[in-house]
């Protein structure tokens, strides 16, 4: 027989209470994280934000009015491996709570007025289909009609989307076609690069900005690093492909935390509109 204390029930630790950083790998409180804007308080690894969290810690508190909210995907080829597109469309929409992978619409930094846009990665990767091209050229066009400057926050690991083939492929024409034409009204365009901004979006939009900031460590470019050392057959530099080595080769003009975005981007919009005025 065995003598002893009787053992305590395990307590339950309630659902969602922590997170795992995906930088360390430690467990995180959530609440921190949160508070921290997806920025984890040990490692200071920048997470993926939703959108319309993305437009809370960026915008001025009730500024933003939403564009071009009724634009929804639609499955132009009947394309199915494994579930539908369409199926995983509606999980997407589900999860997330919008028509697709993008958001767009008019704000403010800092009382200054913007147009405003920024992709969601829980949406397929923040993917570029139909929609998303759509309703950037809208915004695009719409900022140049108001005489506002253009503030977009990417984040796609999945760059065009292969569901919709050149449907999708066509949207970065066309994107960049908008901004060519937006610059031509003199338009005053910064990009903003999260973890990840790859492929046909990174080949587009993305990469056009007349200043491109990028969060620190993000992965940016065509195709991954595993990739391109496959292919190549050489090993690849220290860093290759992220923000720092962006910046170090030209490519990214400043590397901004998270936490101070909003502030530099206020006094980049400061002087930049009161040069152009």
């Amino acid at each position: 027989m065995k003598f002893g204390l009787p053992r305590r029930k395990k307590r339950e630790t309630p659902e969602g209470l922590w997170v795992k950083c995906e930088g360390c790998g430690e467990i995180v409180f959530k609440k921190a994280f949160l508070e921290n804007a997806g920025v984890c308080p040990k490692c200071d690894y920048h997470d993926t934000l939703p959108a319309l969290e993305r437009v809370r810690v960026t915008l001025d508190e009730g500024s933003f009015e939403e564009w071009f909210a009724d634009l929804a995907p639609s499955d132009p080829l009947n394309f199915t491996v494994g579930k539908s597109y369409w199926e995983k469309i509606k999980e997407a929409q589900e999860t997330t709570g919008l028509k697709d992978a993008i958001i767009v619409g008019r704000g403010a930094i800092e009382k200054i007025g913007i147009a405003f846009g920024c992709t969601d990665s829980r949406f397929f990767m923040g993917s570029m289909g139909s929609v998303v091209g759509e309703k950037l050229t809208r915004a695009i066009e719409e900022a140049g009609r108001l005489g506002l400057p253009f503030v977009m926050i990417s984040g796609s690991g999945g760059g065009a989307r292969m569901q919709e083939a050149a449907v999708s492929l066509m949207q970065m024409a066309k994107v960049s076609g908008a901004l060519a034409a937006y610059r031509e009204q003199r338009g005053f365009y910064i990009s903003v690069l999260t973890n990840p901004t790859m492929g046909g979006v990174m080949a587009s939009f993305a990469s056009l900005g007349d200043l491109i900031l990028a969060e620190p460590r993000a992965l940016i470019g065509f195709t991954g690093p595993r990739v391109i050392q496959q292919t190549i057959r050489r090993e690849l530099p220290e860093g290759f492909q992220t923000s720092e080595f962006m910046l170090e080769h030209g490519f990214v003009d400043k590397i901004v935390h998270r936490r101070e975005m909003k502030a530099v981007l206020a006094s980049i919009l400061r002087y930049a509109t009161h040069a152009t005025a």
